[in-house]
């Protein structure tokens, strides 16, 4: 065992796992995944159907967000490590952060009506950055309130809470969508607003020492009592520096996971942006029929993300990784050959099985990689790389499909996903710790 994993479980002891608790956290999660699954469900769409943009466009637009979170979520995942406030560490920024989300969402709708690109895109930036707030701290809430060997069955509720949020969009999404533009952003953003809210509310965060101030030369020093020296950016900036040192320095499976990360994100967020374009385009179905078929892969994701965490724990992280990711490889390849809405369905099935072993686990063999006290860092490092990926995605598979046509979707997808699963090989730390 490193230093770090033993420093990991040791500082994590007191903690005590509560299903109750966890199943509340996930709202955080339910909520965020409603915000995303109706932005990547419909905008690409609309911006087609609105604006006439390209595809090669359109993936542009959409990595806007991921521009955001992989600038300031590890920056701000660090930045709430230091955070000493009667609220907590991580609870200031979800409530900021979600009530100007919720008013830029509901705002999508009038800006697209306005037919003006410039006033939709301002909307869409103001509301990527209002999300990229709040996404590290409340991902950030597990570690802190989960002892170490629990992680990934902890992981599992709150995916599970993500998934039922997708379902929510991919199912009640269509009629809601199908009778006006505007009642999926309105009801989205409510939802997602209301579910952050009870997560403010009802979650206590335990109690942590005050930070060390660190030092000109990166040394930790004596606690700070002033408020403002606590809150340094500065200091937040060296607390990343290290952390994405410990990337590139340090044992190798940190870079390895995290570079298996930025692969299958890429695989993945291509699917989740273009699949509705894919849908309406080459398959000639409507686009909320598409975001349903892509309901049937959040079901199984939802229904099985629970029991996917109990499998990393008993089989191994990486083992049960490396299957998910052999299965969603599957799915992609036979999705080509595939036309009906009920076929592809139920590929999708079975993807979300896969989708789930991979996700689940993932998050944990991260965090077990460090101290319990730079949990908020490392999972700012789990989505600089993830978010990483969602910047390359949507624009090299939006070129691909101007290139190509859109069967080429599915191939490049499919190729992501066999890099990851041979990087996923050479990881050898991160799993449970008894």
């Amino acid at each position: 065992m490193s230093t770090n994993d033993a420093n990991a479980h040791g500082t994590s002891e007191g903690l005590r796992f509560s299903w109750p608790r966890t199943f509340l956290l996930g709202f955080g999660f339910l909520g965020v995944s409603i915000i995303w699954s109706l932005y990547n469900a419909y905008i690409p769409v609309l911006l087609k159907d609105r604006f006439g943009l390209s595809s090669t466009a359109i993936g542009s637009v959409m990595t806007i967000d991921n521009i955001f979170a992989i600038v300031l979520l590890p920056f701000l995942g660090a930045l709430s490590d230091r955070t000493r406030t009667v609220l907590g560490r991580r609870r200031p920024y979800i409530l900021v952060g979600s009530i100007l989300a919720a008013v830029f969402f509901l705002l999508i709708p009038t800006a697209l009506t306005s037919q003006i690109l410039g006033v939709t895109m301002l909307v869409i930036i103001l509301l990527n950055l209002s999300m990229a707030l709040f996404r590290s701290p409340v991902i950030a809430l597990m570690p802190d309130i989960t002892p170490s060997r629990y992680r990934s069955q902890a992981n599992g509720i709150i995916n599970f809470m993500g998934g039922l949020g997708s379902l929510l969009v991919y199912f009640g999404g269509k009629p809601l969508y199908d009778t006006s533009l505007s009642l999926p952003f309105v009801v989205g953003g409510l939802v997602m607003l209301g579910a952050c809210l009870l997560v403010v509310v009802f979650i206590r965060e335990p109690a942590v020492a005050e930070p060390a101030a660190v030092g000109k030369a990166g040394t930790a020093t004596a606690s700070q009592p002033d408020g403002a020296k606590t809150l340094s950016f500065a200091a937040s900036a060296r607390e990343l520096a290290s952390n994405l040192k410990d990337v590139f320095t340090g044992e190798r499976s940190l870079l390895f996971i995290l570079l298996a990360i930025f692969f299958w994100f890429v695989g993945f967020n291509a699917i989740e942006t273009f699949f509705t374009s894919y849908a309406k385009f080459q398959l000639g179905i409507k686009e909320s029929t598409g975001a349903l078929i892509l309901g049937f892969f959040s079901v199984t994701f939802m229904v099985t993300s629970i029991a996917s965490g109990f499998l990393g724990s008993r089989f191994g992280r990486r083992k049960t990784i490396r299957v998910g990711l052999v299965v969603v490889l599957a799915v992609m390849l036979s999705a080509l050959f595939l036309r009906g809405m009920w076929q592809l369905a139920a590929a999708f099935v079975v993807g979300g099985f896969g989708w789930a072993l991979v996700n689940v686990n993932s998050l944990p063999m991260v965090v077990d990689m460090t101290t319990l006290e730079k949990v908020g860092g490392y999972t700012g490092l789990y989505y600089f790389f993830s978010q990483a990926a969602n910047i390359v995605a949507p624009p090299a598979a939006g070129a691909l499909i101007d290139l190509l046509g859109y069967p080429s979707l599915m191939v490049f997808s499919a190729v992501m996903f066999a890099i990851s699963a041979i990087i996923v090989s050479f990881v050898r730390r991160g799993d449970v710790k008894a």
